[in-house]
């Protein structure tokens, strides 16, 4: 991949995780493993719609995955890296 490609790519992602609720459940995604959306949205004090837009645009973006069992479907990471940026971050000044 060109580095032009990497940063476009880059780019994308952080604008896919870049809201609130959306680095929440990253967080609890990421400590969990996995989680149903029921848990998801009960965890945050969230409407079950809202959770679930915000699963299905990570998952379009190649952020989350899925994984189905009988009617549950769980969501899980497709790569824990995204969680290690915003880690970074919150060890920033910029957030300090």
């Amino acid at each position: 991949m060109t580095d032009e490609k990497k940063v476009d790519k880059a780019a994308y992602v952080l604008k896919a995780v870049a809201h609130p609720l959306r680095i929440k459940i990253i967080q609890m995604l990421n400590e969990n493993k996995e989680l149903n959306v029921s848990t998801i949205y009960k965890n945050l004090n969230a409407e079950q719609s809202l959770i679930s837009h915000h699963l299905i645009n990570m998952r379009d973006k190649g952020i989350l995955d899925i994984r189905r069992n009988g009617k549950n479907i769980y969501y899980y990471l497709v790569d824990s890296a995204v969680s290690e940026v915003i880690e970074c971050i919150y060890k920033s000044k910029v957030v300090s």
